[in-house]
C-alpha cells in the first residue's frame, strides 16, 4: 500500500490527512501528487479559508519510505529524482498557497515528514511529539526543503545538529526554539490547529494571502525592495472590499464579516 490523502472539511477549514498507517503514514508520489491537487482545489474555493495537514492515528508522518528508497537503487536515478521533484513541488504549493497552511504533528514528524511539517505557515504539535531529520543515519541528505527551512528559522548550529546528528528533538525544545507555534496534550494538537485555523478564518482573506507573501519573499529582497512591497499591499488592500467592512467594524465596535 503507498497510502493516500485523505480531505475533509471543518467549517471554512480543509482538513488534508496523510494516510498511511501500515507505513507509519509514509510519503509516497501519489501523496505528493494528491497534495498539490487539493492545495490547487482549495485556493480557488472562496469558502474554504485554510488548511490544516495531519497525519492518520497518532503519528503525523515517517517520511520516505526505505523499502521503496532501497528498491529505486536498482533504478536510473532519474526515477528518484521525479519522485522528489513530486514532492518539491507539493513543498512550494504549500509556499505560494495564499491561504494559512497549518501542521498538526502528533508522536514523530520524521525526515519529509518533518520537512513538510516545517513548510506549513504554523506548528501545532502535540507536546510530546518529536522531530527528525534521521536522514545521516541511512547515508543520506536532506530533501523537502529542509536545509532552506531550518536555516532560516534557527541557529547553524541547531541545524547542523539536526541534520548531521539525526537525532530526536522533543516538541518543548523548538517550541521554546520559536518554530512550533502552538503546544497542546496528547491527541489534543488536530483540535488546537482547527481553533487558530478557525481565527484565522475570521480574518480578511486578502490581507492574510499579503501577510504570507510579505514574510514568504522578505528573507530575499532588499530593506528597500521589502518597503516598496509592503506599500504596494498596503495600498491594494486598503482599496479592498475588506478594508471598508473592517475600519468601519473597528470604528463601531462590532466584529467585522469579511468577504
Amino acid at each position: 500500500m503507498s497510502g493516500e490523502l485523505k480531505s475533509t472539511f471543518e467549517g471554512r477549514t480543509m482538513v488534508l490527512s496523510i494516510s498511511n498507517p501500515e507505513q507509519r503514514n509514509a510519503l509516497s508520489p501519489n501523496i505528493y501528487a494528491a497534495g498539490v491537487e487539493a492545495l490547487g482545489a482549495a485556493e480557488s474555493n472562496p469558502e474554504i479559508r485554510s488548511v490544516v495537514l495531519t497525519g492518520e492515528g497518532a503519528m503525523f508522518c515517517a517520511g520516505g519510505n526505505l523499502r521503496r528508497l532501497q528498491s529505486n537503487r536498482e533504478q536510473p536515478p532519474q526515477v528518484q529524482a521525479e519522485s522528489i521533484e513530486g514532492l518539491n513541488n507539493w513543498i512550494e504549493a504549500i509556499r505560494t498557497f495564499p491561504k494559512p497552511v497549518i501542521a498538526s504533528v502528533e508522536g514523530a514528524a520524521a525526515g519529509a515528514g518533518f520537512s513538510l511539517a516545517i513548510a506549513c505557515d504554523l506548528i501545532v504539535a502535540a507536546s510530546n511529539a518529536v522531530f527528525v531529520m534521521a536522514y545521516s543515519n541511512v547515508a543520506l541528505s536532506p530533501d523537502g526543503g529542509a536545509s532552506w527551512n531550518l536555516s532560516r528559522s534557527l541557529p547553524r548550529q541547531l541545524v547542523n545538529e539536526l541534520l548531521l546528528c539525526g537525532q530526536k528533538v522533543g516538541s518543548e525544545r523548538l517550541h521554546a526554539l520559536g518554530l512550533i507555534n502552538r503546544l497542546a496534550a496528547p491527541a489534543n494538537a488536530l483540535s488546537e490547529a482547527l481553533q487558530m485555523a478557525e481565527q484565522l478564518n475570521r480574518q480578511a482573506p486578502n490581507a492574510l494571502a499579503s501577510i504570507k507573501e510579505l514574510v514568504n519573499e522578505a528573507s530575499g529582497h532588499s530593506l528597500n525592495q521589502q518597503l516598496a512591497l509592503e506599500r504596494d499591499h498596503f495600498v491594494r488592500n486598503l482599496h479592498h472590499v475588506n478594508a471598508g467592512i473592517g475600519i468601519a467594524a473597528f470604528l463601531a465596535k462590532k466584529t467585522p464579516s469579511y468577504e
